[in-house]
């Protein structure tokens, strides 16, 4: 693992809302053998039963859940602006269907078990600490049921906790 610094969680300091909600990432999943990835949009920093946590919420359709309920640790990735296409592709395509990885032409890369890409300049390390479907019985503002799960696909939260953070 060339070109890494570790910090810790603490030391991280970009805006979780612009690197989530705006720039956008991957969650990844899987061992030497088989990953998978897909882009994330949502989600959470924080901390949780006194642990640095990412909340992480994946659909239940999709083809990465299975690598995520597989493994003890994933990660979530950052990217610079140059790699929005490819955010965009694999946030689109299933891999299922195509291998996303070989063809955005990203590089796996592992910390410990966990994988993660060559190409990210922002790395969360992240072990699994809880997980809870949501339910429309927990909604409490139903315009989100409305607008987000008119299939009735809701997410699968995890609560993960951040073991490492790593950085170019």
């Amino acid at each position: 693992m060339s070109n890494w610094n570790s910090i810790t969680p603490e030391e991280l300091t970009k805006n979780p809302f612009q690197l989530i909600g705006k720039d956008w990432g991957l969650v990844t999943a899987g061992t030497a053998e088989k990953i998978n990835t897909m882009t994330i949009s949502w989600g959470g920093l924080g901390i949780m039963w006194g642990k640095p946590v990412a909340y992480v919420f994946i659909r239940p359709q999709r083809y990465t859940k299975k690598f995520i309920d597989e493994n003890e640790t994933f990660s979530l990735s950052f990217y610079n602006d140059s790699y929005r296409s490819m955010l965009s592709f694999m946030g689109s395509h299933s891999g299922k269907d195509v291998d996303k990885i070989k063809e955005m032409k990203l590089t796996p890369e592992f910390d410990d078990n966990t994988p993660f890409f060559k190409e990210a300049d922002t790395v969360l390390c992240l072990r699994k600490m809880y997980e809870q479907e949501l339910t429309k019985e927990g909604f409490l503002d139903n315009s989100c049921i409305d607008k987000w799960y008119a299939d009735n696909d809701y997410h699968v939260m995890y609560v993960c906790e951040i073991t490492k953070v790593l950085t170019k």
